[in-house]
């Protein structure tokens, strides 16, 4: 099994920083209570009484969500989603520890974090425009097509596991209590995004050591070394 993105999203978005955990052995028993609150404090700093539409990460992805013809205040990012909500509310709710854990490490960083169970995906996952053929399951169990040219991640049975890039994974393959192994894939485009992304990732593989005892190895994709083999 890979994980890459197409030439084309390399070529479109050169600014584009992805950084991938593989971990195995994951269990819904574990406590993730002091890093969620360790993170939620870095993001209520980070708010600072403002908006998350300020902050230079989601405004990168707003540029990014224009240049592929969204309305960035209707299809946000995944970050901008979490952190709009948290904003409001205080806090987000809770899931599933290894959810929860990269929801809050997404807070703190304002970066999208994904998380898919691999033995929900098909061969390969790969970051492309779609075809329009695509199958996607929302969390509900409904099946839409992804619009031609949208940016998706597929497999290769071309089911869509995300929707127009960052804006809303699919439930087909989201973590469940069965879940044991999963790919964690961080991205960004903002101007310091290859430090963060490396800070970022290596902050959640030491969160993963410590709270499931599972080794997940961190990295970082460029278009010189574009695929995750697992």
């Amino acid at each position: 099994m890979y994980f890459h993105h197409a030439d084309a999203i390399w070529r479109d978005f050169p600014e584009l920083v992805p950084g991938t955990i593989v971990a195995t052995g994951i269990t819904p028993a574990a406590d993730v209570t002091g890093a969620v609150e360790r993170f939620s404090d870095v993001a209520r700093s980070r708010l600072g009484g403002g908006s998350e539409a300020e902050l230079p990460e989601i405004q990168a992805w707003r540029r990014a969500f224009s240049r592929m013809e969204l309305k960035p205040t209707q299809y946000r990012c995944a970050s901008e989603s979490l952190l709009r909500r948290f904003r409001k509310e205080g806090a987000l709710p809770r899931i599933h520890p290894l959810i929860d854990l990269c929801n809050a490490a997404s807070l703190a960083y304002a970066v999208p974090v994904a998380v898919f169970d691999v033995s929900r995906v098909t061969g390969f996952l790969e970051v492309r425009r779609a075809t329009g053929d695509e199958t996607y399951t929302t969390f509900g169990g409904d099946v839409e097509h992804p619009e031609p040219g949208e940016v998706i991640f597929a497999d290769e049975a071309g089911r869509a596991h995300a929707r127009r890039w960052t804006n809303r994974q699919s439930g087909h393959s989201a973590v469940r209590g069965s879940t044991t192994d999963v790919l964690i894939v961080a991205e960004a485009l903002h101007a310091t995004a290859a430090d963060d992304v490396r800070e970022l990732i290596a902050d959640l593989a030491g969160e993963l050591e410590a709270r499931w005892a599972v080794g997940g190895e961190p990295a970082v994709l460029s278009p010189a070394a574009p695929r995750l083999a697992f």
